[in-house]
């Protein structure tokens, strides 16, 4: 396999000629992430798995919060499956290893050709807006600090393979700016968000009130990531997309498809906002949302904000897509072009596109991620199949 002109043969070398990063992956949250760190008083009351009518459930404050399965479409011997037989219906012992266990992931990434590969959540939601109903502000602490602190512990432990974003506690500003400084001081290279707060009890983000966060992570160089599916209400991951009647197994098609285009509304969100005339130096990434909708979009947003709120858009210091190119990146993984790939990343920007693989969910490259992408990233320019498979997320991280 050829990733580059001067690439290996092999994709279990591709990382000693070029250090691929996947910017996207899963890791399925253990039963004791948090019982084994809390403090005794909490143990009882912090997220732990309890068996309700049969299902393993997460449970926190005596609330239910969500599915405590195997977070995988890929099973054990490594045969992917559709969402509602997998993701829906598998607990541990049914799904692929490497969806929790690290060594087991380090091993996987070695087969793939993959050196780096950044992580979210699960339990906690994309976002980490699952905690919303918990009523013990101590609680809503602990549940985040401890998920981080394993996070850096991951990060450490693998030195720097895997990169895990932490979450923020979105229901209270201050406690983000806290936060988001006490993560870098644990090494970790960004910070994920929702991408509705309001739904949580703070302002939305388009508020100024916001701003002493934009501040630190420019000034920390911690990226703000924005999964898709990463809120309780306009973008939870079936949504209202689906038209009831549809068959069950279309509905989360219809959900992921749908999602991809939905991050355009937080790129739209916070361009508008004028948040980056504020915050130059601010980086931000759509996360699992594709590069295809980006090009309408950017036209789109130069030909609205001045049709419908002139004297706003006069406010901006440039035309909208400008600030895609200095303050945004997506992320790409079986989008084709349609046989212009090229066309559309100089589009995008050769410098706003990673990599992903979505390892181990529904629409992941399984098995053989860079062979998969192979003859597409072959039709690149080579300096831009090297910034998008390698060099753009290196500099982001800071690798």
């Amino acid at each position: 396999m050829t990733i580059t002109s001067d690439a290996p043969k092999t994709a279990s070398e591709a990382p000693k000629a070029l250090a691929v990063l996947d910017a996207d992956s899963h890791l399925t949250d253990v039963d004791d992430l948090w019982t084994k760190r809390a403090p005794a008083k909490y143990k009882d009351e912090i997220l732990h798995v309890e068996r309700i009518d049969g299902l393993r459930q997460w449970v926190i404050e005596g609330e239910v919060v969500g599915k405590a399965g195997g977070g995988s479409t890929i099973d054990k011997v490594g045969v992917k499956h559709p969402f509602l037989d997998s993701m829906v219906e598998w607990d541990f012992e049914k799904a692929h290893v490497a969806a929790w266990d690290i060594d087991a992931r380090l091993e996987i990434l070695d087969r793939m050709g993959i050196q780096h590969q950044v992580l979210y959540p699960n339990a906690l939601g994309l976002g980490g807006q699952a905690l919303a109903g918990v009523k013990d502000p101590v609680l809503r602490r602990l549940a985040v600090e401890i998920f981080n602190d394993s996070r850096a512990e991951i990060q450490s432990r693998t030195n720097n393979r895997l990169l895990p974003m932490p979450i923020l506690p979105a229901w209270d500003i201050e406690g983000c700016v806290r936060e988001a400084q006490r993560v870098s001081e644990l090494g970790l290279r960004g910070v994920n968000m929702t991408s509705d707060p309001q739904d949580l009890g703070s302002p939305d983000l388009a508020n100024r009130a916001w701003d002493p966060l934009w501040e630190v992570c420019a000034d920390l160089e911690l990226p703000v990531h924005f999964h898709i599916g990463s809120s309780l209400t306009a973008m939870n991951f079936f949504g209202q997309y689906f038209w009831p009647s549809q068959d069950e197994h279309v509905k989360p098609a219809i959900g992921g498809s749908m999602l991809f285009i939905g991050n355009a509304r937080v790129v739209i969100n916070t361009i508008f906002s004028g948040l980056f005339d504020r915050h130059p130096k601010l980086k931000m990434v759509s996360v699992e949302s594709g590069i295809g909708w980006v090009p309408f979009i950017l036209e789109t947003m130069d030909w609205e904000l001045p049709e419908n709120a002139p004297a706003q858009a006069a406010e901006l210091g440039r035309a909208p897509s400008e600030y895609f190119k200095t303050n945004w990146l997506a992320t790409m993984w079986f989008e084709t072009g349609r046989g212009h790939l090229q066309e559309l990343v100089d589009k995008v920007g050769e410098d706003n596109i990673m990599f992903e693989t979505d390892f181990p969910h529904p629409t992941s490259l399984w098995p053989n991620p860079l062979e998969h992408v192979h003859d597409v990233m072959a039709t690149l320019r080579p300096e831009s199949r090297t910034k998008i498979l390698a060099e753009n997320g290196k500099k982001l991280y800071r690798l």
